[in-house]
């Protein structure tokens, strides 16, 4: 699998490569749920647009999962038993992009979860059986230390609803819509993150 060259992004194609990752593999399967990655990816937004979420609650749930298309794993590597770390690869891409509101919610969504797992115990009940299985990859729940450490995120309530909707949005056959609608909103943030640097 040939690595994207993301020395090439800027913030004025950033959301146009997203967008060609939709078009080109969103029809990809997502490792044994009953939807597709971007069917899973835009119920997220969809979710998180219905719950009256701010615009960067909406883009994190959109591209929580973008990591897995932005790294040198193969596509299959949580099915076979490795940890493809793409939360990490996800915010490695989009933090040139995107402010720390949006990354923290890519890059500790997977935490999320095993958080979640540690301090309720009715919440791994919910959890899909794919969900279960990449959660033994991930490191199973939390031990103490890393729930109090884990606790001192920012963002800690936004990227904990981020996970919600992620478990939420993998429902087969909820209609969304689709990533155009949300483009303008990816380059709100994106304009305005760069406004910041400047």
């Amino acid at each position: 699998m040939t690595k994207p060259d993301f020395s090439k992004l800027t913030k004025d194609n950033i959301v146009d490569f997203i967008g060609d990752i939709f078009l080109r593999r969103g029809a990809d399967s997502y490792l044994g749920e009953d939807v597709t990655m971007s069917e899973h990816m835009l119920q997220g937004a969809q979710l998180a647009e219905q719950a009256g979420a701010n615009e960067e609650a909406i883009a994190s749930a959109l591209l929580h999962d973008i990591g897995h298309y932005t790294n040198e794993f193969p596509e299959d590597a949580l099915e076979k038993g490795v940890n493809n770390y793409h939360d990490e690869a996800g915010a490695f891409v989009l933090k040139r992009f995107f402010p720390q509101s949006v990354t923290d919610c890519v890059q500790q969504h997977v935490a999320a979860k095993r958080y979640l797992c540690a301090v309720d115990p009715e919440y791994l009940n919910l959890l899909s059986d794919a969900s279960v299985h990449t959660l033994k990859l991930q490191g199973g729940p939390m031990d103490r230390h890393e729930v109090d450490a884990f606790e001192e995120q920012p963002h800690l309530d936004t990227i904990i609803q981020v996970r919600k909707w992620d478990d939420e949005g993998k429902v087969a056959g909820v209609k969304t819509p689709d990533y155009d609608h949300y483009a303008p909103l990816l380059q709100r943030i994106v304009d305005r993150h760069a406004g910041t640097i400047d």
